[in-house]
């Protein structure tokens, strides 16, 4: 029975809640399927600092270097915004990025049928909407260089962050794009803003030159910020979206408001030696260690894990099929709750989910 070594980093906030749900999944799914899955937790972000001073300590790295992906839960929190900058918790997450080159980050954002009078946005306008966003992860203004701060004599200062990509680095994100593209409706929208950023001409142009090799992917470009713009008034056109690290930050969260909650979208970070696999609603301090966080964001996380890290895609739609299910019963956390449905907590729901996986196999 083959074993797939999993390194566990529930981080902060709610991240410690929903994260062993997502794992009580995966043992689920080793039963059923009959394949091993070894845990090992370790300490990242606010957690990692709190007990070892820095937010992604030495044994935390060797874990992951000597797992099959990485399962994670949420790094931050009001009690470190004042820490030096190299010492906050989000530095530990960017360093696992960068070391393992995890250069693509696909989020998916599905408006679930019965779900879909928890957006805040009109029924006519999410439903039926089922997009992915690809962000790019290792390059753009969250890593380029120059950067810092200087001080002048006269009391005032100076911050520079530096937009940079090689051509290199946007071919492998797009390539990305154009392949996941393939493998849902085969529509490709490439967002930049070309229209003023240097950096966004070279994206453009790179794209564009990596087109004919797909010609059954039909590809259209848009302006970032119309692209923001269509995603809350006619999200349904969208199938894959591929972008640059701050635009695909940006409006990958706001399609959050397409699924409902945050709670609902799951993230994989992929293209290097381990994935690593976490939910994106963050660490959630006002609701943190209430018991009621939505853990199917990390759930489906899990389910991404099982398609992309373990070669698993059958299983990962089992995990899919009971979330569905669930909400199809009517079972509800706070964040998505709805007149005449069932409102659980953050356990209860990860149990439900783990009763309909059992009877998938």
């Amino acid at each position: 029975m083959p074993t797939w070594r999993i390194a566990v980093l529930p981080g902060d906030g709610v991240g410690v809640e929903v994260t062993p749900e997502a794992v009580k999944v995966l043992k689920t799914v080793g039963r059923g399927a009959r394949v091993g899955f070894e845990f090992t937790e370790a300490l990242v972000g606010g957690a990692a600092i709190d007990a070892l001073g820095e937010p992604l300590p030495p044994a935390t790295l060797t874990l992951c270097e000597q797992s099959h992906a990485i399962l994670f839960g949420a790094v931050g929190g009001p009690r470190w915004d004042r820490a030096p900058h190299e010492k906050r918790p989000e530095r530990g997450l960017l360093a696992l990025r960068k070391e393992f080159d995890l250069y693509a980050n696909l989020r998916p954002a599905r408006c679930f049928p019965m779900l879909v009078d928890a957006s805040p946005l009109k029924r006519s306008v999410v439903e039926g909407t089922d997009l992915m966003v690809i962000r790019e992860l290792t390059g753009g203004l969250y890593f380029g260089e120059p950067r810092g701060v200087e001080h002048f004599a006269d009391g005032g200062s100076r911050a520079v962050n530096t937009m940079a990509y090689t051509s290199r680095e946007i071919e492998r994100v797009a390539r990305m794009g154009f392949e996941v593209a393939r493998k849902r409706r085969r529509r490709l929208t490439s967002v930049d803003k070309a229209n003023v950023l240097v950096c966004s001409q070279l994206w453009r142009e790179v794209v564009d030159r990596l087109a004919p090799e797909y010609p059954d992917v039909t590809l259209d470009h848009m302006l970032a910020d119309n692209c923001a713009m269509a995603l809350v008034m006619r999200p349904t056109q969208f199938d894959t979206i591929v972008t640059e690290n701050t635009f695909g930050d940006i409006l990958s969260d706001e399609a959050a408001i397409l699924a409902g909650s945050m709670g609902m979208l799951p993230s994989a970070s992929i293209g290097g030696r381990v994935a690593l696999y976490e939910p994106v609603h963050g660490t959630a301090p006002d609701i943190a260690g209430k018991g009621i966080a939505n853990p199917i964001a990390a759930i489906l996380s899990a389910a991404m894990l099982l398609r992309y890290s373990t070669d698993m895609p059958a299983d990962a739609e089992r995990v899919e099929t009971a979330v569905t299910r669930v909400l199809e019963h009517g079972y509800r956390t706070a964040d998505v709750r709805q007149e005449g449905t069932k409102v659980v907590g953050t356990v209860e729901m990860g149990d439900l989910i783990v009763r309909e996986l059992e009877g998938l196999y």
